[in-house]
């Protein structure tokens, strides 16, 4: 099957039984489109309910069509003030196949089915997903940390999630652009702070300090 053909006959399973309540209310729809990579690496993505996860993930592997029998990955995408992506990866062993499913949670209640009772594999997907990125998966045996120690507050793969280290010191390595290759006097462009990333003078110990006392650039007077 082509990635176009697996798409679609993903969506017709998941669309019977909406078709087959009529009395329900009606839900987000299912979409199928195919991501990018060539022949070779192309892939279905498939866009499902919340409601419809773990429906959608058996689905898929109990098709005879799709037989997606693999929990390859399911990690998540933070979309700002459009929430969060969840997103997993299912191959086929028999047919050689792969497939995206993805789903969508809201920034203010980042809560989703857990597909561990489909896929046992996705157990610590799914912790890794709740810790980096604080989605709680509903269902879970146990969200305990993985890779964090228990201690760690914040979820640091959240885009509004402050890194630390890129604000106490420099970031190492590379020359800054239009500086000479010898080192030497020539201009230099101002060091340019990396996206979301705050001035010292506003977070950590130099925030208390009065603003005349602070160096803009990240030292001491």
């Amino acid at each position: 099957m082509t990635p176009e053909e697996i798409g679609a006959h993903l969506v017709s399973l998941l669309d019977q039984p909406a078709a087959a309540s009529e009395a329900a209310s009606p839900a987000a729809p299912v979409t199928a489109t195919v991501s990018a990579g060539g022949d070779r690496y192309a892939r279905a993505t498939v866009d499902v309910p919340a409601d419809s996860w773990p429906a959608a993930l058996a689905a898929a592997r109990d098709d005879a069509d799709l037989a997606c029998d693999f929990f390859d990955w399911l990690s998540a995408v933070d979309e700002l003030d459009d929430g969060f992506a969840i997103v997993a990866h299912l191959w086929s062993t028999r047919h050689r196949h792969g497939l995206l499913l993805r789903t969508r949670v809201p920034r203010e209640r980042p809560e989703l089915l857990s597909v561990v009772d489909v896929f046992p594999g996705a157990d610590w997907h799914e912790r890794e997903t709740h810790e980096m990125f604080g989605v709680h998966f509903v269902g879970h045996p146990a969200l305990t940390p993985l890779l964090l120690p228990p201690e760690f507050e914040g979820h640091p793969l959240r885009k509004e999630f402050v890194l630390a280290a890129r604000v106490a010191k420099p970031w190492p390595g590379a020359k800054e652009p239009g500086e000479p290759a010898g080192g030497g006097t020539g201009s230099r462009r101002a060091p340019m702070r990396p996206p979301g990333v705050p001035l010292p003078t506003e977070w950590g110990p130099q925030a208390a300090r009065p603003a005349r006392d602070a160096d803009p650039d990240g030292g001491t007077d």
